[in-house]
């Protein structure tokens, strides 16, 4: 081989964690349904059948996606709830949630929250498997705190941070949902009031 000819370099082995990260913006971007495989190869710069040795499938590459998001945006439920009662505590979930799910108008609402809405029932299983963490954390909290409904007002709390999601991912602007937030939370506040001042 002529000496003028250039060796190649060795390829720079594939960063998986790098791949999770760019795979992550892009799913919160477009929503599972939204991303193709073609997509996928493109932005994290590898082949189909890289992508498969790498991850398992789209699904499998969308639940390390979730799994990577809900370490590091999940709401710190157990923090939020210390030392503080069920209506300061609901309050800040609820906006630190609107506060959240509005901050990049690239990536808006709750990754989890709108991937159990997915068309495919695979990563709709995913998401919801994730998400059941969230509900069943906010749920334990609150049944420590309240010896009536527990239950009920757990899915209350958590059907709003849900409505938020939604709101925030069809485009309502970062002020409006926050406003809607202290809203949810002030009506909460006075309904559990008055259902803990209804003798029983």
């Amino acid at each position: 081989m002529s000496e003028n000819v250039r060796k190649r370099r060795p390829r720079r082995p594939f960063d998986r964690q790098l791949g999770v990260e760019k795979a992550q913006r892009l799913f919160h971007q477009r929503g599972y349904d939204g991303v193709s495989v073609a997509d996928l190869t493109q932005e994290l710069g590898i082949n189909p059948p890289s992508l498969y040795a790498a991850y398992g499938s789209k699904a499998g590459l969308f639940e390390h996606a979730l799994r990577r998001y809900a370490a590091e945006h999940a709401l710190p439920i157990s923090e939020i709830f210390g030392g503080r009662d069920v209506g300061e505590a609901v309050t800040m979930i609820f906006v630190s949630a609107a506060e959240q799910y509005s901050s990049d108008a690239a990536a808006r609402g709750c990754l989890v929250t709108e991937g159990t809405r997915a068309a495919d029932p695979e990563a709709r299983a995913i998401a919801a498997e994730i998400s059941a963490i969230m509900v069943a954390s906010i749920g334990e909290e609150i049944r420590k705190r309240v010896s009536q409904n527990g239950d009920a007002i757990a899915d209350a709390v958590v059907t709003m941070v849900r409505g938020l999601s939604a709101a925030a991912y069809t485009g309502m602007e970062a002020s409006r949902l926050r406003a809607a937030a202290e809203q949810a939370a002030s009506m909460f506040k006075a309904g559990l009031s008055a259902s803990m001042a209804r003798p029983h």
